[in-house]
């Protein structure tokens, strides 16, 4: 048996696994599973393309500060960040002060594979998405390497592997994780 004394939170690109993975996780930690941008969406009762629209960036990224805030506080569990997250610096210092940031690295390829048929990722809507992903991975890539722990994707990893792989990496840190 094990227990989760800090919240573990997945940071990295979109199509790294954060949220397929951290579910799986959770579940085999038995704690909760909470999305950020989910818990921003209902704090809302508007879409995060509503508030972006409607309110912009700025406003956005404030109340996500908010939110990682309010759910670090709150009891340990799995917790999956928007791509953009972790990119800030207060956001970085709240995680390291109250959980623990794992960054779920995929190289370009498979991140590729992973969002190119998908129509839900609004940061690829232009002319060449692939280009676009490559900009936004290189930008990102050297803050994601500021996590605490990475945990590296495969393609021929299944959603499983890759959440036994989170635990190990978890356990090598007794101040996160401790058998009981």
């Amino acid at each position: 048996m094990q227990r989760l004394k800090k919240t573990v939170v997945m940071v990295g690109m979109m199509g790294a696994g954060k949220t397929a993975v951290g579910t799986v996780v959770a579940r085999l930690l038995s704690v909760d599973f909470l999305d950020s941008d989910e818990e921003i969406a209902k704090a809302a009762d508007r879409s995060i393309a509503e508030i972006f629209e409607r309110d912009g960036e700025p406003f956005f990224r404030a109340r996500e500060s908010e939110v990682l805030a309010r759910l670090l506080r709150g009891n340990p569990c799995v917790l999956s960040t928007g791509g953009g997250a972790f990119l800030s610096e207060a956001n970085r210092m709240l995680i390291r002060a109250d959980g623990v940031s794992v960054w779920l690295r995929a190289d370009l390829e498979l991140l590729w594979q992973r969002v190119r048929h998908k129509t839900t990722r609004p940061l690829l809507r232009t002319a060449n998405p692939r280009e676009t992903l490559r900009t936004i991975y290189e930008a990102r890539a050297p803050l994601y390497q500021l996590a605490d722990l990475t945990v590296d994707s495969a393609a021929d990893l299944s959603v499983e592997a890759m959440a036994l792989r989170v635990i190990e990496a978890l356990e090598m840190r007794p101040d996160v994780l401790e058998r009981t």
